[in-house]
């Protein structure tokens, strides 16, 4: 099989050798150039001809968002990672990317750690992320088999939405969101595999996009009809029943699926809590996270729906919901919105 070709473009020499070094480490992988700015990097697309771009955010002559917008005009289907600082102005800059039309991104590892943390980031998160990205998807794993948990005849009332989403996650929410009408009558509980204050801003952007408000939780909050909570960086959220209410909690409990956030703990805990009055929603990412949440919520009687393979930007979360046999409905992205809204409303006419 044909090795991925990568064009890393950074300005720091460090970066660029120790992302060029462990990356030339993985058989899978070849690194065809290095650029320390984007007037470079896009004079060497040309003749590199990279399957795949890792881009840095803060760049001289030639920034991040910059360079992105030009390799979009020449290679439209190019994809490209960002590499982003891990502050407030680099985590804007990267969902600026993002809505640009960036693959995904990782933070640069700051503080403790140095090139040991950078190198451990770059093989156990930025190289798995490459392959699911540049994998054919004639190469996807094998279906697995059916699941034995049943599907009511009839859904409850839809009482809660929650959405699990990773990889592709910001664009796809916004695309969700835009379709969600003001006074939704039930809350949405989301979990992005997203950093610290990355969430924070995520929540922002998404709150300008939708008549439905988008904030960080925190623990003790109720969710609402017609808002959402997202998950912040680094915390789990579950839901639990205090009396008539419902709270959300954060926990810092070990990662699942490798993340924290991760969408398993908040679909178990909101299965237990909602039954057959809980729609689970599973939008693009990598890896499997929600996939066990989502044998819990249709074991409690609830519904769900996975993003198909088409409009996902890589069909590895929704792949194992849909694989298993879990999922109600498989839905193109522009279609998941309104299929929300539609079995919200269907359910309050019951």
């Amino acid at each position: 099989m044909a090795k991925t070709r990568v064009l890393v473009v950074d300005d720091s020499v460090v970066i660029r050798r120790v992302v060029s070094d462990v990356l030339s480490a993985d058989p899978g992988i070849e690194v065809v150039g290095v650029a320390a700015n984007g007037r470079i990097a896009l004079s060497k697309l040309t003749h590199a001809t990279p399957d795949l771009v890792i881009l840095d955010v803060e760049m001289p002559e030639l920034d991040g968002l910059q360079t992105l917008a030009a390799i979009r005009k020449s290679h439209p289907r190019l994809p490209v990672i960002m590499f982003s600082a891990l502050t407030e102005q680099g985590a804007a800059a990267t969902l600026d990317a993002l809505a640009l039309g960036a693959s995904d991104y990782f933070a640069k590892p700051a503080g403790k750690g140095g090139l040991e943390e950078s190198r451990r980031v770059i093989r156990d998160e930025l190289v798995p992320a490459i392959h699911a990205i540049c994998t054919p998807k004639a190469l996807l794993p094998a279906p697995m088999p059916p699941s034995s948990t049943g599907r009511p005849a009839r859904p409850g009332r839809v009482e809660m939405v929650v959405i699990g989403v990773s990889t592709g996650g910001p664009n796809a929410l916004a695309d969700v969101f835009r379709f969600l009408p003001a006074g939704l009558p039930v809350p949405i509980l989301i979990v992005q595999h997203m950093p610290p204050m990355f969430t924070r801003l995520l929540a922002e952007r998404l709150t300008g996009l939708s008549k439905v408000p988008v904030e960080e939780a925190a623990t003790g909050v109720e969710p609402l009809p017609g808002r959402a909570l997202i998950a912040p960086g680094d915390f789990h959220m579950t839901v639990v029943r205090d009396g008539t209410r419902v709270r959300a909690v954060l926990n810092q409990d070990p990662p699942e699926n490798s993340c924290r956030p991760a969408a398993d703990p908040l679909f178990r805990s909101a299965a237990r809590v909602f039954g057959d009055g809980l729609l689970a929603v599973v939008l693009t990412g990598m890896g499997q996270d929600g996939y066990r949440g989502c044998q819990e919520v249709k074991a409690a009687g609830g519904q769900v729906l996975a993003q198909d393979e088409a409009t996902s930007v890589v069909w590895g979360m929704p792949g194992f919901v849909v694989r298993a046999g879990l999922a109600d409905r498989i839905l193109p992205l522009n279609m998941v919105g309104a299929e929300i809204v539609r079995r919200v409303s269907r359910s309050g006419e019951a």
